[in-house]
């Protein structure tokens, strides 16, 4: 029986080693006395294989075993490429 593993989806800030990336996922919730929405940032280590991804990318996440210390979670696919013109 396959085991469902969790997928977000975030934006890549920084490239942190040869097959590292750090991934910024934003959620909301809700407060839990005054009901107002509130985003919540958090920062993964991902792993990236091919080293395709740059900073600014759109990109798929999802679980893995893992890989070292901090990293339990690989680039499955790049959502959206980073399109701005850096000079």
């Amino acid at each position: 029986m396959e085991k469902i593993r969790q997928q977000k989806i975030g934006i890549a800030i920084s490239k942190a080693g040869q097959q590292t990336v750090v991934v910024k996922v934003d959620t909301h919730i809700a407060h839990p006395l005054y009901k107002k929405r509130m985003r919540v940032t958090k920062r993964f280590a991902v792993h990236d294989t091919e080293s395709k991804v740059q900073v600014g990318d759109t990109v798929l996440i999802g679980e893995t075993r893992p890989i070292s210390k901090t990293k339990h979670w690989e680039v499955i696919s790049i959502v959206k490429p980073n399109t701005t013109i850096t000079i």
